[in-house]
């Protein structure tokens, strides 16, 4: 397969049209000249006539040449198929009529691609889309070096958004590798300056991707959601026991700071395992009276 950036690219260069304002004020006299000069042409002969005819056809080119830019928009200029150069001076302009001129907008696009199913790293499927904000640094290639320059970056989105997809899990990745949840920013600038890679060509600036929808496929979607219930269930516990720990282990050196108790090895024992049960357990302790001793 041929690589694109292998192609000679076309590099945009400025055209000096002319300030429209000077041709607006020649044009009408143009035409005025050359129709007083074809009244003439009774009482003054042919030569009138055909100076009259001059004239207005001459006026007629001249109106021909006219264009208008707005700010962010630009007129690639061609003769006879070759480019000559870019205006991207706003206001009126005017150029010589035979040369060619192709308008194109030189403003930031959004677009948000269709959301997309494929697999991550771990060849799990996943639904996702970015939003890319894009635009056209160079009209002389966007125009000449592709096809369709917007077609083109469209298709670019989906295919560096498929490839930077494969290169990340979706969670629960290796320690200290990044996923595609938890990171999403950096998966954005990989993105963004994979895109930038693929649509050089093009003459495109990509100036932000985000990623807009992240999700399990509907096929395991259940089954994941129950492992992410499960971690969370156990991820509570592991808080839950550890500050229970730290509670005990607090109440047995205050009780025996104080002096309030003196406890041997099996009541201290039975302390931890009973502070213990009351701490983790899902429900109220229920409360029992000992009318007896730890010893029967």
């Amino acid at each position: 397969m041929t690589d694109v950036r292998t192609i000679n690219p076309t590099t945009e260069r400025p055209h000096a049209g002319m300030n429209g304002g000077l041709a607006l004020l020649i044009t009408p006299l143009l035409f005025a000249a050359g129709i007083w000069a074809i009244s003439q042409a009774k009482s003054g002969g042919v030569v009138f006539g055909v100076t009259g005819a001059v004239l207005v056809a001459a006026g007629l080119l001249m109106a021909c040449g006219f264009y208008a830019l707005q700010p962010n928009e630009g007129y690639v200029i061609t003769l006879f198929g070759a480019y000559t150069g870019t205006d991207r001076k706003t206001g009126l302009r005017w150029i010589l009529p035979w040369y060619g001129r192709s308008k194109i907008s030189l403003r930031v696009r959004n677009v948000t691609s269709e959301t997309l199913k494929v697999n991550d790293k771990r060849g799990n499927p996943i639904e996702i889309a970015a939003n890319v904000v894009w635009r056209v640094k160079d009209s002389a290639q966007a125009l000449f070096d592709v096809d369709d320059y917007a077609t083109f970056v469209n298709i670019q989105i989906e295919t560096g958004l498929r490839e930077v997809a494969t290169h990340y899990a979706y969670d629960h990745a290796e320690e200290g590798e990044p996923t595609l949840r938890a990171d999403a920013e950096e998966v954005g600038d990989r993105l963004r300056k994979d895109l930038q890679q693929r649509t050089a060509v093009a003459g495109v600036a990509i100036d932000e991707a985000h990623l807009m929808h992240l999700a399990y496929a509907p096929e395991i979607a259940g089954s994941m959601l129950k492992r992410q219930q499960a971690e969370a269930v156990l991820a509570a516990r592991r808080t839950i026991v550890a500050g229970a720990v730290d509670m005990v282990e607090s109440a047995l050196g205050q009780l025996s700071e104080r002096g309030v108790v003196t406890l041997d090895d099996e009541r201290r024992a039975s302390m931890v395992s009973n502070l213990l049960v009351v701490l983790c357990a899902d429900r109220e302790a229920q409360p029992v009276v000992n009318t007896g001793t730890l010893y029967g």
